[in-house]
């Protein structure tokens, strides 16, 4: 498979320089120069097919012969060993959970995929590759597992200071080895801002071979379609064969990944972007303007996003059909007054706990079920954090229902490891030129 820049549809590079280059020189973002559209038995049939089976159909169709059908078996078994499980709430009520990985977010399938297919390509002898990444909560301590100990890797974590949950600090600020984490005095947008441009400095680019562990990259995209896939299948199990998508939104690489499950043939009837207070896709869905503002700090950090990245390959997949990706997507917005009221609403109807983004995710999706009666139809709702990371949301009444896994437990004994940095770029490019 050959893949452009959304920014010039005449490039062609391998998947192994789009996963290693993450971003082109042109600043635009890679996808596949086309994309397959799965058969009709396959899809159909979803249910006979477990995850990694699911995963490996889905991964090979788009990449072709770059990795041999034996070693992709392989990469797959290795980084997606856990369920992604659906769980019926009420009728056509569901919720798809994410968080059954070891950083306990959806984020570990695109991290631990990526991770393991960047560790396939590297060979023996070649310059170390260093990580670039940016987070607004989960992506750092699912990049941080996924990359502990991979040799010949350096991964470099950047989050905001004071706008991440106490646990997900822990998760990517106490691993040391080959990971370290950089708390930027901004926002997440500044963190993904000096990331993007460490990519295009000439000087970082000489010494360094730079790559981004972000849903900028492709080798994060890919994996993600997966569980709307695996979602699908287990419907399909429970005698339906349609469905809604509610999905939490930041960055936007989440929903694009189910955009992409449905260019690939996966039938949606209908994707819901939910977001916080950041609400810039709402509103260009709403007004067809689309404008970037500052990102605002929420109880659901990991969408304080106010420019976010994935749109670009949103837009570029509906290019040709800008109508078609309105009456697809829907957007919907609340802020944290109306996120901790739902996170209390499906506490008291479902004695379900929800974390703030996956609170979101429901409240849009049951608004937009008050306007679309559709009783064949399932509404789901994807949870893409445990609610364990998010302790200083809930009451006392919720908080006491939720379980916490034991590696969380053991967070709390472990020392943080930052440096501090201001948002300026010269000071992000001092520190990594300063320590090699």
């Amino acid at each position: 498979m050959k893949f452009y820049s959304t920014n010039n549809t005449d490039l062609r590079v391998g998947f192994k320089e789009a996963v290693f280059n993450s971003m082109p020189q042109d600043k635009g973002l890679y996808m596949p120069v086309s994309i397959p559209i799965l058969d009709d038995k396959f899809i159909n049939n979803l249910d006979q097919y477990t995850l990694p089976e699911i995963a490996f159909h889905v991964a090979q169709n788009l990449l072709g012969d770059d990795i041999p059908a034996d070693d992709l078996k392989a990469i797959i078994h290795d980084a997606i060993n856990f369920y992604a499980p659906i769980e019926k709430l009420e009728d056509n009520v569901y919720v798809l959970e994410l968080f059954h990985g070891p950083s306990l977010a959806f984020k570990d399938f695109g991290a631990r995929f990526m991770s393991r297919i960047m560790g396939y390509f590297l060979e023996e002898g070649e310059k170390q590759l260093d990580v670039l990444v940016a987070t607004s909560g989960d992506t750092g301590g699912a990049v941080a597992l996924g990359f502990l100990g991979v040799p010949n890797t350096r991964v470099t974590i950047l989050y905001p200071k004071g706008k991440v949950s106490q646990i997900q600090e822990l998760q990517l600020t106490t691993n040391g080895q080959n990971i370290r984490a950089v708390e930027v005095d901004g926002t997440f947008d500044d963190c993904q801002a000096l990331v993007k441009q460490a990519f295009t400095d000439e000087d970082l680019n000489k010494k360094f071979r730079l790559t981004s562990a972000n849903s900028i990259n492709i080798a994060r995209l890919i994996p993600q379609t997966f569980y709307y896939f695996n979602g699908y299948a287990q419907l399909l199990k429970a005698g339906i064969n349609k469905v809604v998508f509610a999905v939490p939104s930041g960055n936007f690489g989440n929903i694009g990944a189910g955009l992409l499950a449905w260019k690939m043939g996966l039938p949606v009837e209908q994707f819901i972007a939910a977001t916080n207070a950041n609400d810039t896709v709402p509103e260009f869905l709403k007004t067809g303007v689309y404008q970037p503002k500052p990102s605002v700090a929420t109880l659901s950090n990991a969408m304080d996003v106010g420019n976010p990245s994935n749109w670009v390959r949103i837009a570029d997949m509906f290019k040709d059909d800008a109508n078609g990706l309105k009456d697809l997507v829907t957007g919907f917005r609340y802020d944290d007054d109306e996120t901790l009221e739902a996170v209390k609403a499906v506490s008291d109807q479902y004695n379900y706990v929800v974390c703030p983004h996956t609170a979101i995710a429901w409240k849009a999706l049951k608004a937009y079920q008050q306007n679309h009666s559709a009783p064949d139809t399932a509404g789901v709702f994807l949870s893409t954090a445990h609610p364990c990371k998010f302790p200083d949301v809930f009451i006392k009444e919720i908080a006491d229902k939720v379980d916490t896994p034991p590696q969380v437990a053991d967070l709390s004994k472990k020392q943080k490891q930052a440096v501090s940095l201001g948002k300026d770029f010269e000071g992000f490019k001092g520190y990594l030129l300063n320590n090699v």
